[in-house]
Protein backbone atom coordinates (compact mmCIF):
# COMPACT_ATOMS: atom_id res chain seq x y z
CA UNK A 1 0.00 0.00 0.00
CA UNK A 2 2.55 2.41 -1.24
CA UNK A 3 1.89 6.02 -1.60
CA UNK A 4 3.14 5.19 -5.50
CA UNK A 5 -0.36 3.64 -5.59
CA UNK A 6 -1.69 6.72 -4.16
CA UNK A 7 0.17 9.69 -4.73
CA UNK A 8 -1.03 13.01 -2.70
CA UNK A 9 -4.08 14.03 -4.89
CA UNK A 10 -2.54 17.47 -5.33
CA UNK A 11 0.25 16.01 -7.47
CA UNK A 12 -1.96 14.01 -9.65
CA UNK A 13 -1.99 15.63 -13.40
CA UNK A 14 -5.45 15.32 -14.94
CA UNK A 15 -6.19 18.28 -16.84
CA UNK A 16 -9.97 18.01 -16.56
CA UNK A 17 -11.60 18.50 -13.16
CA UNK A 18 -14.04 16.08 -13.78
CA UNK A 19 -11.94 13.13 -14.38
CA UNK A 20 -9.55 14.32 -11.83
CA UNK A 21 -11.99 13.88 -9.30
CA UNK A 22 -13.45 10.71 -10.68
CA UNK A 23 -10.06 9.23 -10.42
CA UNK A 24 -9.79 10.36 -6.83
CA UNK A 25 -13.10 8.74 -6.50
CA UNK A 26 -11.24 5.13 -7.95
CA UNK A 27 -8.64 6.05 -5.39
CA UNK A 28 -10.39 6.27 -2.69
CA UNK A 29 -12.68 3.01 -3.34
CA UNK A 30 -8.70 1.47 -3.23
CA UNK A 31 -7.65 2.89 -0.34
CA UNK A 32 -10.71 1.21 1.37
CA UNK A 33 -9.81 -2.01 0.57
CA UNK A 34 -5.94 -0.98 1.98
CA UNK A 35 -7.29 -0.40 5.31
CA UNK A 36 -9.62 -3.61 5.03
CA UNK A 37 -6.97 -5.79 3.63
CA UNK A 38 -3.86 -4.35 6.10
CA UNK A 39 -2.17 -6.16 9.23
CA UNK A 40 -3.00 -4.48 12.06
CA UNK A 41 -0.31 -3.35 12.23
CA UNK A 42 -0.13 -1.79 8.73
CA UNK A 43 -3.95 -0.72 9.87
CA UNK A 44 -3.00 2.86 11.14
CA UNK A 45 -0.68 4.47 8.02
CA UNK A 46 -3.29 2.96 5.51
CA UNK A 47 -5.93 4.54 7.59
CA UNK A 48 -3.98 7.94 7.94
CA UNK A 49 -3.44 8.01 3.82
CA UNK A 50 -7.75 7.30 3.74
CA UNK A 51 -8.11 10.02 6.26
CA UNK A 52 -6.14 12.45 4.19
CA UNK A 53 -6.92 11.90 0.83
CA UNK A 54 -10.88 12.38 2.19
CA UNK A 55 -9.99 15.36 4.19
CA UNK A 56 -8.22 17.59 1.29
CA UNK A 57 -10.82 16.13 -1.56
CA UNK A 58 -13.96 16.99 0.02
CA UNK A 59 -12.28 20.59 1.38
CA UNK A 60 -11.49 21.20 -2.52
CA UNK A 61 -14.94 20.38 -3.46
CA UNK A 62 -15.78 22.51 -1.00
CA UNK A 63 -14.06 25.45 -2.06
CA UNK A 64 -14.19 25.23 -5.93
CA UNK A 65 -16.59 22.46 -7.49
CA UNK A 66 -19.39 22.98 -5.46
CA UNK A 67 -19.42 26.99 -5.51
CA UNK A 68 -18.93 27.09 -9.60
CA UNK A 69 -21.91 23.93 -9.84
CA UNK A 70 -24.26 25.92 -7.18
CA UNK A 71 -23.66 29.09 -9.41
CA UNK A 72 -23.55 27.45 -12.84
CA UNK A 73 -25.30 24.27 -13.50
CA UNK A 74 -28.99 23.44 -13.94
CA UNK A 75 -30.40 22.51 -10.53
CA UNK A 76 -27.05 23.39 -8.98
CA UNK A 77 -28.02 25.03 -5.62
CA UNK A 78 -29.71 21.80 -4.81
CA UNK A 79 -27.62 19.07 -6.29
CA UNK A 80 -25.09 21.07 -3.66
CA UNK A 81 -27.10 21.23 -1.01
CA UNK A 82 -27.45 17.47 -0.95
CA UNK A 83 -23.62 16.87 -1.49
CA UNK A 84 -22.96 19.17 1.34
CA UNK A 85 -24.97 17.04 3.82
CA UNK A 86 -23.87 13.85 2.87
CA UNK A 87 -20.26 15.24 3.29
CA UNK A 88 -20.98 16.68 7.06
CA UNK A 89 -22.17 12.65 7.82
CA UNK A 90 -19.46 11.04 6.22
CA UNK A 91 -16.63 13.71 7.95
CA UNK A 92 -18.93 13.40 11.20
CA UNK A 93 -18.14 9.35 10.74
CA UNK A 94 -14.65 9.88 9.86
CA UNK A 95 -13.79 12.14 12.68
CA UNK A 96 -15.56 9.63 14.82
CA UNK A 97 -13.05 6.72 13.52
CA UNK A 98 -10.34 8.87 14.05
CA UNK A 99 -10.83 9.92 17.73
CA UNK A 100 -11.23 5.87 18.26
CA UNK A 101 -8.22 4.56 16.18
CA UNK A 102 -7.92 1.26 14.26
CA UNK A 103 -7.28 -0.65 17.51
CA UNK A 104 -10.97 -0.09 18.37
CA UNK A 105 -13.28 -2.77 18.81
CA UNK A 106 -15.61 -0.90 16.60
CA UNK A 107 -13.15 0.25 13.97
CA UNK A 108 -13.99 -2.35 11.27
CA UNK A 109 -18.02 -1.92 11.53
CA UNK A 110 -17.39 2.06 11.94
CA UNK A 111 -14.95 1.78 8.66
CA UNK A 112 -17.27 -0.26 7.06
CA UNK A 113 -20.73 2.55 7.39
CA UNK A 114 -17.74 5.37 6.19
CA UNK A 115 -17.28 3.07 3.52
CA UNK A 116 -21.03 2.64 2.05
CA UNK A 117 -21.34 6.74 3.07
CA UNK A 118 -18.54 7.47 0.93
CA UNK A 119 -19.17 5.75 -2.05
CA UNK A 120 -22.85 6.53 -2.09
CA UNK A 121 -21.97 10.02 -2.17
CA UNK A 122 -19.30 9.88 -4.70
CA UNK A 123 -21.71 8.39 -6.97
CA UNK A 124 -24.55 10.91 -6.46
CA UNK A 125 -21.60 13.38 -7.12
CA UNK A 126 -20.57 11.76 -10.61
CA UNK A 127 -23.98 11.08 -11.47
CA UNK A 128 -25.79 14.18 -10.35
CA UNK A 129 -22.94 16.88 -10.30
CA UNK A 130 -19.93 15.68 -12.15
CA UNK A 131 -22.13 14.83 -15.16
CA UNK A 132 -23.11 18.25 -15.48
CA UNK A 133 -20.24 20.06 -15.20
CA UNK A 134 -18.82 17.64 -18.20
CA UNK A 135 -21.88 18.89 -19.69
CA UNK A 136 -21.86 22.36 -19.17
CA UNK A 137 -18.84 24.00 -18.19
CA UNK A 138 -16.18 24.05 -21.22
CA UNK A 139 -12.98 22.53 -21.48
CA UNK A 140 -11.31 25.44 -20.44
CA UNK A 141 -13.13 26.21 -17.19
CA UNK A 142 -13.12 22.69 -16.23
CA UNK A 143 -9.03 22.81 -16.91
CA UNK A 144 -9.30 26.43 -14.49
CA UNK A 145 -11.29 24.13 -12.23
CA UNK A 146 -8.75 21.22 -11.94
CA UNK A 147 -5.92 23.76 -10.86
CA UNK A 148 -7.98 25.36 -8.49
CA UNK A 149 -8.49 21.78 -6.80
CA UNK A 150 -4.96 20.72 -6.80
CA UNK A 151 -4.23 24.56 -5.31
CA UNK A 152 -6.89 23.46 -2.51
CA UNK A 153 -6.04 20.19 -2.29
CA UNK A 154 -2.04 21.53 -1.68
CA UNK A 155 -3.47 23.94 1.45
CA UNK A 156 -6.43 21.59 3.02
CA UNK A 157 -6.42 20.30 6.25
CA UNK A 158 -5.50 16.87 6.53
CA UNK A 159 -7.90 15.72 9.40
CA UNK A 160 -12.04 15.71 9.00
CA UNK A 161 -13.31 18.71 10.65
CA UNK A 162 -17.29 18.55 10.15
CA UNK A 163 -19.48 21.85 10.06
CA UNK A 164 -16.94 23.26 7.67
CA UNK A 165 -18.42 22.19 4.63
CA UNK A 166 -18.63 25.77 2.95
CA UNK A 167 -16.56 27.63 0.70
CA UNK A 168 -16.37 30.71 2.92
CA UNK A 169 -16.17 28.47 6.51
CA UNK A 170 -13.10 26.35 4.32
CA UNK A 171 -11.57 29.90 2.89
CA UNK A 172 -11.33 31.00 6.58
CA UNK A 173 -10.84 28.28 8.61
CA UNK A 174 -8.90 25.62 6.20
CA UNK A 175 -5.51 27.53 5.84
CA UNK A 176 -4.91 27.52 10.16
CA UNK A 177 -6.23 24.10 10.59
CA UNK A 178 -4.13 22.77 7.55
CA UNK A 179 -1.08 24.12 9.04
CA UNK A 180 -2.03 22.81 12.84
CA UNK A 181 -2.93 19.55 10.89
CA UNK A 182 -0.15 19.22 8.91
CA UNK A 183 2.63 20.11 11.93
CA UNK A 184 0.89 17.69 13.45
CA UNK A 185 1.81 14.86 10.95
CA UNK A 186 5.23 16.29 10.68
CA UNK A 187 5.35 15.42 14.13
CA UNK A 188 3.93 12.02 14.28
CA UNK A 189 6.27 10.76 11.67
CA UNK A 190 9.69 12.69 13.36
CA UNK A 191 8.61 10.68 16.46
CA UNK A 192 8.12 7.16 14.66
CA UNK A 193 11.37 8.05 12.75
CA UNK A 194 10.01 8.84 9.09
CA UNK A 195 11.05 11.17 6.53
Amino acid sequence: MTETRHPVPEAMKEADVVDLLIHQHAMIRDMFDDVEAAAPEERPECFRRLTRMLAVHETAEEEVVHPYARRRIDGGAGIVDDRLKEENEAKRLLALLCGQGTDHPDFMSGLALLRVAVLEHARAEERYEFARLRAQASAAERRAMALGVRAAEAMAPTRPHPGVESATKNLLLGPPTAIIDRARDLLRRALRGER
